[in-house]
């Protein structure tokens, strides 16, 4: 059993057997079944940005210390990403319906217990819970689309994920500024958790009808790597603790953390080899390694989100702080990028299977010059005329994003069987939670230290913060062009004619 490669070298995700196509059948309602997972999708992805607005009344109605406030943001990210892997493997093992319907619930009803809380304490602890729900349903929407669509229609379906994906990330602050006007009053924060009430049944209700069961053969006898689980997860959690914990100075504190990471993430790659050696089930196949696209894909994606979701902060710590807008205004401000990854984002859906890695290669040079754009803008406009003078940069950096996060998403999972379609979602998804983790502790730390020792010099502060980042997308760029080349190189070697006997012995002779 092979892959199917498409005339510009790249494989198509169509398995062969003894070198004829194996064609699955269509799902019939695939298309609605991809439009209700993308609908909770965007739901539990925008909880991981809409709370920021939301920290100041938290900690005026709850009393809370900014340290442990901060953990209402921080708890639903660690979390989300120590539940990432095994949630995609148990897709695999149990089927993504039933996985996607029981993550749902879990998240509908921990939105419940965040909004219904009482005291910090107990609203830390149902962040928590409700980040664990959102890592269980993310994997399902890779899965889901691994499972379903082939070819064409697989880029294009990750095309609309990724649009989701932007959207949802700086639609966060829009939608909570929204919110905090239209609620207000000194719990008016609670309806940031409410909301997802009512928009959770509904997906809930259209889920159970339109989402596809698996087959019973697909999930009856798999189990799940309950030890390369334990030191995956403890792994991961040692690497972003003390990210997640920055802003408190948990890289200073903790710092030990990192050489437990190595170590129990150096345990897992030996766990899955062992495991896999013996005909075992691993959590994460190491085949997956040498899957074509797979391990690059990886690297660019957590290079990309370690430059791109930092910026977030800096620029609403640049237009609050600095420049005095409300959390309302400093959102819309930078919905230019959200709306430009938006459009993007469908478009290279539907040319990444003509285009491929080039789609990636050009967006990760757009993003760079649209952020060196609003970083040079930044450096030399303030007050009012800011946000109108970096609408053309950050609409650039956004059309270029949504260039990188769908195809390569695409290229990254087009190789991969479909039973282990779940895993390598989950992986890929916390590869950029990682990412995201390390660039947001870094970018912080660059902004502040430059401000700090420029006597609050925002401009130059956000500046710098954001030619950092362009520095961390053009290492993202170089691996995307390495990818590239290899690609070509691979195409080359497969298209040369191997020479036949007979003219071995010509040129023998």
């Amino acid at each position: 059993m092979t892959v199917a490669v498409n005339n510009q070298g790249h494989a198509t995700g169509r398995m062969t057997v003894d070198g004829q196509p194996a064609q699955r059948p269509r799902h019939p309602g695939r298309w609605r079944a991809l439009w209700v997972s993308l609908f909770a999708a965007f739901m539990t992805l925008l909880d991981t940005s809409i709370v920021n607005v939301a920290l100041p009344s938290i900690e005026r109605d709850l009393g809370a210390a900014a340290a442990s406030a901060q953990w209402v943001i921080s708890g639903y990210a660690l979390a989300f990403g120590l539940a990432l892997v095994p949630a995609g493997r148990l897709g695999d093992v149990l089927g993504r319906r039933r996985m996607f319907l029981f993550a749902l619930s879990a998240f509908v009803v921990t939105s419940a217990l965040s909004g219904a809380a009482p005291t910090t304490g107990l609203l830390i602890a149902a962040r928590l819970l409700q980040g664990v729900a959102g890592g269980m349903l993310i994997p399902q929407n890779s899965g889901l689309i691994q499972e379903l669509f082939t070819g064409a229609e697989r880029g294009r379906a990750f095309g609309f994920l990724g649009a989701t994906v932007g959207l949802a990330t700086a639609a966060g602050p829009v939608i909570g500024g929204l919110l905090l006007a239209t609620f207000g009053g000194p719990e008016g924060w609670r309806w940031i958790f409410y909301v997802n009430l009512p928009i959770g049944l509904v997906a809930l209700v259209l889920a159970a009808r339109l989402l596809p069961a698996a087959p019973r053969a697909a999930w009856r006898g798999g189990h799940l790597d309950l030890v390369g689980s334990l030191l995956l997860g403890g792994g991961v959690l040692s690497l972003l603790l003390p990210l997640v914990d920055a802003s408190d100075g948990g890289v200073t504190r903790l710092w030990p953390l990192f050489g437990l990471a190595v170590v129990l993430l150096a345990g897992f790659a030996w766990w899955e080899a062992r495991t896999a050696g013996r005909g075992g089930v691993p959590l994460l196949d190491p085949q997956l390694a040498h899957t074509p696209g797979y391990a690059p894909g990886l690297a660019i994606g957590s290079l990309y989100f370690l430059g791109f979701t930092g910026i977030w902060l800096v620029l609403a710590l640049f237009f609050q702080d600095g420049l005095g807008y409300s959390p309302l205004r400093s959102g819309l401000t930078v919905t230019p990028f959200a709306l430009g990854v938006a459009a993007s984002a469908v478009v290279a859906g539907r040319l990444v299977a003509r285009v491929g890695r080039w789609l990636t290669v050009s967006g990760l040079t757009i993003t760079v010059v649209g952020l060196a754009g609003t970083a040079l803008v930044l450096r030399e406009v303030g007050g009012d005329r800011a946000a109108w003078a970096v609408v053309g940069p950050l609409l650039l950096a956004g059309l270029g994003g949504g260039l990188v996060t769908s195809p390569n998403a695409t290229l990254t999972l087009e190789a991969v069987p479909v039973r282990m379609a779940g895993a390598a979602g989950g992986a890929l998804q916390t590869a950029t939670r990682i990412g995201s983790a390390v660039g947001t502790a870094l970018l912080a730390s660059v902004f502040y230290r430059i401000l700090t020792g420029s006597g609050h010099a925002y401009p130059k502060a956000v500046s710098d913060a954001l030619w950092c980042a362009c520095g961390l997308m053009l290492v993202a760029l170089l691996l995307a062009i390495g990818e590239l080349w290899q690609r070509h190189h691979h195409h080359h070697h497969r298209d040369r004619p191997t020479p036949q006997p007979q003219d071995q012995h010509l040129r023998l002779g």
